[in-house]
């Protein structure tokens, strides 16, 4: 299974995969008008691969199969004062 693999201009960390290279067809007017102009990334094998980078590669071909193409965000960013919180609570504790 071969997609193209675009990236967003205006949202970092933001891709979108699609099956064929510059076929935005089945992609919804709304999410390319908020994602911007893409650019190619790469062209990628899908089933040559066993995993990708930073999402589950069959949650990225049941998403192609399925709809046409995959977003993929980035993650959440870590909210540091959090964690230093539930260090502390958890140090006290001890």
């Amino acid at each position: 299974m071969l997609c193209a693999i675009y990236r967003s201009l205006r949202k970092e960390g933001t891709y979108l995969y699609i099956e064929k290279r510059d076929d935005f067809e089945k992609v919804p007017a709304l999410l390319l008008q908020s994602f911007g102009k893409p650019q190619l990334v790469t062209l990628l094998n899908l089933a040559k691969r066993e995993h990708l980078a930073q999402v589950e590669i069959e949650k990225v071909k049941a998403a192609l199969t399925e709809q046409g193409y995959y977003l993929q965000l980035p993650p959440p960013p870590e909210n540091l004062l959090a964690a230093h919180k539930a260090y502390n609570a958890s140090s006290l504790q001890k």
